[in-house]
C-alpha cells in the first residue's frame, strides 16, 4: 500500500483497517454479490429469448438448448431467491458449485450444442468476473482453469466431429482461455483494491466520528472559553464557557454570527484581524464584559489552522481564559502547599512548645526578683502568642478535612448565645449592640463552626472599632430572594485596596502580630456549608448619626424552619 493510503490516525490511537468488525460494516461484497446473482437470472432469461427469437426466425427447435435454458433458469433463480446477505467464504470450496459450478457446466454445454454459429464463450467470462470479484485469487485461477479446459475439450470433440484444422481450433480456445486468466487476475487486484479503500474509508469515518465526539465533550466540559473564527470573522463555534464569557447577548447566538456585533468584542475582533494579517499567534489581555459580573481582565491567546486547501482558508482558534480564575487557581495551588507544609512545622512546633510553657510556669513559682519574674511574664506571653498561632495553622487543616454536619438552627438564637459568650469570656467589658430581625430564619450550618465564625469577626472587628457603645454591631435579617444574612459591623477605618484585595487569603494580614489565618478560616467554613462571606463599606446608624464603616456579611442557604422558633426580645445589649 502506498504512502498516501494509509488510514487515517486520532491522537488516541489508528484504526486497524484489516479490523473484522470493521471489514463487517463494508456493503461493497454484499452488493456485488446480489449484482451477480441478478445479472446470471438476467442472462437465464436472455437465452431463453434467443430461443423464442430462433423460433420466430424458422430456426430448428433445440430441445437439449431449450432444456438447457430452462433449468438454468430455475437454478438461478432459486440461487437469487435463497442468497444470503453475504457471499460465501472466498477460498476455493463445494460453496461455489450451485454458482460458478452451474455456470461453468451450462455454458461450456450451450457451447458444445450450438445451434448453427451461435458463440456462446463469451458467457465463460461470467463465472470468471464472479470469482475474480468475490473470491481469492486462487479461486480465481480455478475457474478460469476449468473454463479453459472446457473450450479445449470442446475443440477436441469438435476436431473429432468435422475433421477440421485442429491447430487453428486448439489456437483459438487457448487464446480465450488466456484472455479469462488475463481478466480474471485484473479484476480481482481491482476488486482486492476497491474492497481496501472501502475498508480505509469506512475506518476514517469511524475515526472521524469518534474523535468529534470526544473533542466535542472535550471542548464543551473546558473550563476556558474556546472560538473558532474564519477570515470573515464570523464565529463558527464557541463552547459554553465562552458563551459565559462573552455575555448574556451571546448566550441565544447560533454558531455564524459576526463577531463585530457587540462592542464589548472590540478587542477580540482586533485581535482576530491581527492573527490573520500577520498569520502569527497572538496572545494578549483584554477588557470584556462578562455575564452578570462586570467588566474583567480576560488572557486571550489565538492560533492559526494550517490548511493546504486553498478554498476551504484558516481558521483563527481563540483560548479565552478568566484572569481572576486563573490567578485564583495559582493562588489555590500555593495555598495548599504552603497549608501542608505550615501544618506539618506547626505540629513539630507543638510538643516543644508545651514543654517551654511548663517549665516557664515551674520556674514562676521560685522566682522572686522582679526584674527575673517580668522576664518568666515575657517568655510566657509569647509562648501563648505562639500557641495561638500554632492552632490557627492547624485549625486549616482541620477545617480542610472537617466533614460539616449542619443541623437546623435559628439564626438569631444561636448569634445572642455566641455573643454573649464571647461578652462574658472577655477580661474587660467589650461594648456591642445586637440588631436581631430574623426571628423566623433558620440556617443549616454546624453550631461550632457558626460560633468559630462569629468569634473570629468579632475579635478582628474589635481591634479597629471606635470607643463608642455602638461601634461595634451584630445584625441578622432575611431578604426575600437570598435568604437569612447575619452582619458583623464596625466603625473602623476603610481598608486599603492592596488589603482588601487579599483579605481572605491565609497568612495575609496589615499587622504584623496577626497570623492572618482568622478570615481565611471563616470563609473555608462558609464555603463547606454552603454560605458566602463578603467585605463591603457599608454605613449604619448610631448615637452620633450615619456612620460608614466595615461590613463582612454572611448569606446562608434558604432553609424552612423544622418548628416554630421562639420569640427573641433582644432589641440592644451594651456591655
Amino acid at each position: 500500500m502506498a504512502h498516501g493510503d494509509a488510514p487515517m490516525s486520532s491522537w488516541f490511537g489508528p484504526l486497524d483497517v484489516d479490523d473484522p468488525e470493521l471489514f463487517s460494516a463494508v456493503r461493497t461484497p454484499s452488493r456485488l454479490w446480489h449484482g451477480f446473482l441478478t445479472a446470471r437470472l438476467m442472462l437465464a432469461l436472455a437465452l431463453l429469448a434467443l430461443q423464442g427469437v430462433g423460433q420466430l426466425l424458422s430456426q430448428p427447435l433445440q430441445i437439449g438448448v431449450l432444456v438447457l435454458g430452462l433449468g438454468y433458469l430455475g437454478a438461478t433463480l432459486g440461487s437469487r431467491i435463497a442468497a444470503a446477505d453475504r457471499p460465501p467464504a472466498p477460498v476455493l470450496g463445494p460453496h461455489w458449485l450451485p454458482t460458478l459450478g452451474v455456470d461453468l457446466l451450462v455454458f461450456s454445454l450451450l457451447q458444445w450444442w450450438q445451434p448453427g454459429n451461435v458463440n456462446y464463450t463469451p458467457l465463460l467470462a461470467m463465472p470468471v468476473l464472479m470469482a475474480a470479484a468475490l473470491g481469492s485469487r486462487l479461486l480465481t485461477l480455478f475457474t478460469a482453469a476449468v473454463g479453459t479446459l472446457m473450450l479445449l475439450a470442446q475443440a477436441g470433440v469438435q476436431q473429432q466431429q468435422i475433421g477440421t484444422d485442429a491447430a487453428s481450433l486448439f489456437m483459438q480456445a487457448g487464446l480465450t482461455g488466456s484472455g479469462y486468466f488475463v481478466i480474471g487476475l485484473l479484476v480481482h487486484q481491482l476488486a482486492q483494491r476497491l474492497a481496501r479503500e472501502e475498508r480505509l474509508s469506512h475506518s476514517n469515518r469511524m475515526a472521524a466520528r469518534v474523535q468529534a465526539q470526544v473533542n466535542a465533550l472535550v471542548i464543551d466540559n473546558l473550563h476556558d472559553g474556546l472560538l473558532v473564527i474564519d477570515a470573515r470573522e464570523t464565529v463558527r463555534a464557541l463552547n459554553p464557557a465562552a458563551r459565559e464569557l462573552l455575555g448574556p447577548q451571546a448566550q441565544a447566538l447560533v454558531n455564524g454570527f459576526w463577531l463585530g456585533r457587540n462592542s464589548d468584542w472590540q478587542p477580540l475582533l482586533q485581535l482576530a484581524r491581527q492573527t490573520f494579517s500577520e498569520h502569527q499567534p497572538q496572545v494578549q489581555d483584554a477588557s470584556l464584559t462578562l455575564a452578570s459580573q462586570g467588566s474583567a481582565q480576560v488572557h486571550v491567546r489565538t492560533r492559526l489552522t494550517a490548511s493546504s486547501d486553498p478554498l476551504a482558508g484558516n481558521l483563527c482558534v481563540m483560548f479565552l481564559q478568566d484572569l481572576r480564575e486563573l490567578e485564583a487557581r495559582l493562588r489555590t495551588e500555593k495555598l495548599a502547599a504552603m497549608g501542608r507544609m505550615s501544618a506539618a512545622v506547626a505540629h513539630e512546633i507543638r510538643n516543644p512548645l508545651a514543654a517551654i510553657a511548663q517549665a516557664n510556669a515551674l520556674l514562676e513559682e521560685d522566682v522572686q526578683d522582679p526584674g527575673q519574674r517580668r522576664l518568666v511574664q515575657m517568655v510566657q506571653q509569647n509562648a501563648q502568642r505562639l500557641t495561638r498561632i500554632v492552632e490557627d495553622i492547624l485549625d486549616i487543616a482541620r477545617v480542610q478535612h472537617q466533614l460539616p454536619q449542619p443541623s437546623a438552627m435559628a439564626l438569631d438564637e444561636q448569634v445572642a448565645l455566641v455573643c454573649h459568650e464571647w461578652q462574658r469570656h472577655a477580661p474587660q467589658p467589650r461594648p456591642l449592640r445586637l440588631k436581631l430581625q430574623a426571628p423566623e430564619a433558620w440556617i443549616a450550618f454546624d453550631s461550632e463552626h457558626l460560633r468559630r465564625v462569629l468569634v473570629n469577626l468579632l475579635d478582628n472587628a474589635l481591634r479597629y472599632q471606635g470607643p463608642h457603645p455602638d461601634s461595634l454591631q451584630v445584625s441578622t435579617g432575611v431578604e426575600p430572594h437570598e435568604g437569612a444574612w447575619l452582619q458583623v459591623w464596625s466603625d473602623g477605618p476603610p481598608m486599603e485596596a492592596s488589603v482588601e484585595r487579599h483579605l481572605f487569603e491565609p497568612f495575609f494580614s496589615s499587622e504584623s502580630r496577626s497570623t492572618g489565618l482568622g478570615l481565611y478560616i471563616c470563609r473555608q467554613l462558609c464555603e463547606r456549608h454552603g454560605a458566602r462571606i463578603r467585605y463591603q463599606r457599608l454605613p449604619q446608624p448610631t448615637a452620633r448619626g450615619p456612620q460608614a464603616g466595615n461590613a463582612f456579611v454572611l448569606g446562608f442557604t434558604p432553609l424552612a424552619a423544622p418548628a416554630a422558633p421562639s420569640q427573641l426580645a433582644f432589641d440592644t445589649m451594651r456591655g
